[in-house]
């Protein structure tokens, strides 16, 4: 259905539509939670209901033993009292000791859900593919498994517990009045009216601005780790003051939307409070001339007012659980919107196996747009051969970094095929491809770890003998040797103990131990200074002689090594040939190379 022309009415239903599925995808992702431990949950609500029901039996016994046991203990028998004592404390002994049991399994039970829960979106966000990360910022996926696991944590670990149990309670309560003073319990259905009211409103200004609340927290967290994650970017451009006003702002929205949600129980808790005290008034008021006229005992009106009292004594937690639901269920729809995503880059249903690749890239026919439909490439047809360097220039937004993630797979064409050894990119497997064909790009990512962990990435049983050699394959063997701890240096959180050339040093290192048929350098020589260029050209002109590569670069300086230069323009090859003879041409790359030489002057 097209947006243009859409009435309010439209959009209303639209908005229904969307909230229906949207309450639906939550459910049934719910469902899938509960589904592994359902028989334990049934066991766990069987031990509730008993211990509910062994909790509510103490005002009766009250009743029994005033109206019935100490009359007959004024008589010299004392066998009543015993008999009705004995069971009020069996039965406060078996409640103690069954919510004590239910307690803990169920903090067993939950922590099982959010274990299942937290790998699943681990295991999701590392299954999409680079389109979705690209699109969700780091800062809402960080989101999604802390502030909103938190809420369900929360919901689970304690507002969960003590609203079944409260429920129980109530309905076991109400129903003690009703075999014991059905007058009494009319009274306290009077009292359910105002009950009602309240209730309903506290549960619909809570939902607002719970909701309000969430959404603050959440562009609270985005914003922290946003400004962390880019602290570089911060600093050099002396953004703190913008930066710090800013999340001042946000941390005042949270604040105040919290404070308001706060506020919410100063009226609810005082008025439920006031319901009560009202209900048992009445019941006394009522109970007390019925007694005086002979009509019930002093046991049953004492049980009565208990029951009426305790009745009210859950709702401030069920208020609180309803609060936290909010929450939680706030959490859980974002977090199934995740767990919804699909890879855009799907694995083939029928793999074809690769073997003994040779690494010939083809485009054949392809075309390609991202989500915001501007066509970066249209029709193109390239044929790599096996074991050619190829170079790609051109301006930026030419289209070189996206045949690098194409070749990658990191996308797949709209239209066309890219091919690898004449096999379609879509109808291999991630494994095969990942064994095949590896992309160094300008972010030289290095993980927690020594300098060898990092390296071994590109071949986990990689023995400290290839380890060395690929660093020295690439230049990076002698500055790794001047670490504190040579290869056993650990690098930090993101590689923050070695500069940014030595980084990108590294990531070479791990792409060569790989030993893949193709390799792509996206960028890759950017952050190195000019002495570790020349290092790591020297290494690639032998490294890079045995297998094909793409070298997307800048720096002209890294386009000298290769056997052919692609200059693209919009999407589209305008000249293909040696370095040298476009360089004596007179086209773009000659032109491009001469106000380069001249820039170096």
């Amino acid at each position: 259905m097209s947006m243009q022309g859409v009435t309010g009415e439209d959009k209303i239903i639209l908005d229904k539509q969307e909230a229906k599925a949207l309450k639906l995808r939550s459910r049934a992702l719910l469902i899938s939670l509960i589904h592994p431990v359902r028989n334990r949950l049934l066991l766990s609500l069987f031990v509730v209901v008993v211990s509910q029901m062994l909790r509510v039996a103490g005002p009766a016994l009250i009743a029994l033993g005033i109206d019935w046991a100490l009359p007959a203990a004024m008589k010299q028998d004392t066998t009543p009292l015993f008999l009705v004592v004995g069971g009020y404390l069996f039965a406060a002994l078996a409640t103690a000791s069954l919510i004590s049991w239910f307690l803990r399994f169920a903090a067993k039970v939950n922590q099982d859900v959010l274990l299942d829960l937290r790998q699943r979106i681990f295991k999701q966000t590392q299954r999409l593919s680079i389109e979705f990360h690209e699109k969700y910022t780091s800062g809402r996926v960080i989101a999604r498994q802390t502030s909103d696991l938190d809420a369900i944590k929360e919901l689970l670990a304690s507002g969960g517990n003590e609203a079944i149990a409260g429920l129980f309670y109530m309905l076991f309560t109400a129903t003690a009045l009703v075999l014991l003073d059905p007058s009494s319990f009319a009274i306290l259905v009077v009292s359910w009216l105002p009950l009602f009211l309240l209730t309903k409103w506290f549960q619909v200004n809570s939902k607002i601005k719970f909701r309000a609340s969430r959404v603050a927290s959440a562009k609270l967290i985005v914003n922290f780790v946003e400004t962390m994650t880019g602290i570089r970017a911060v600093k050099a451009f002396r953004k703190e003051k913008a930066n710090q006003s800013l999340y001042e702002q946000l941390s005042e929205d949270y604040r105040d939307l919290t404070v308001k949600v706060i506020q919410l129980f100063g009226y609810f808790g005082p008025g439920l409070l006031l319901i009560g005290n009202l209900t048992v008034a009445t019941i006394l008021l009522f109970g007390g001339t019925r007694v005086l006229a002979g009509e019930i005992g002093v046991g049953v009106l004492t049980a009565a007012i208990i029951y009426a009292k305790r009745f009210f004594d859950p709702m401030e937690n069920l208020a609180m659980f309803y609060n936290s639901y909010q929450s939680a269920n706030s959490s859980l729809e974002k977090i199934s919107g995740v767990l919804e995503e699909k890879p855009t880059v799907p694995e083939p249903k029928s793999a074809t196996k690769l073997e003994n690749v040779k690494g010939e890239i083809t485009f054949d026919s392809v075309s390609f747009h991202y989500s915001n439909d501007v066509v970066v490439l249209d029709h193109l047809e390239l044929k790599i051969p096996a074991g050619q360097t190829v170079a790609l220039v051109g301006t930026t937004g030419a289209g070189k970094s996206t045949i690098a993630k194409l070749i990658s797979r990191f996308y797949d064409p709209t239209k066309g095929r890219v091919l690898l050894d004449g096999i379609d990119l879509k109808s291999v497997s991630s494994k095969d491809l990942r064994q095949s064909i590896v992309m160094v790009t300008q972010e030289a990512y290095l993980f927690s770890g020594s300098v060898a962990d990092n390296i071994a990435l590109g071949k986990p049983d990689a023995t400290a003998e290839e380890i060395e050699q690929a660093a020295i394959a690439v230049g990076a063997h002698d500055f790794i040797l001047s670490l504190p701890d040579g290869y056993s240096t650990d690098v930090n959180k993101r590689g923050g103990r070695v500069s940014s050339g030595q980084r990108q040093l590294i990531s070479f290192a791990r792409a060569f131990i790989a030993d893949p048929a193709v390799l792509i350098l996206d960028e890759a020589t950017s952050s190195l200074d000019v002495p570790s260029e020349r290092l790591v050209q020297q290494g690639l002109k032998s490294l890079l002689a045995k297998r094909t590569a793409i070298i997307i670069a800048h720096r002209l300086s890294t386009v000298s090594i290769a056997d052919r230069v692609l200059v693209m323009e919009r999407g589209q090859i305008i000249e293909d040939d040696t370095p040298s003879k476009l360089i004596s041409g007179t086209g773009k790359f000659s032109k491009m190379h001469k106000a380069w030489r001249e820039s170096l002057v």
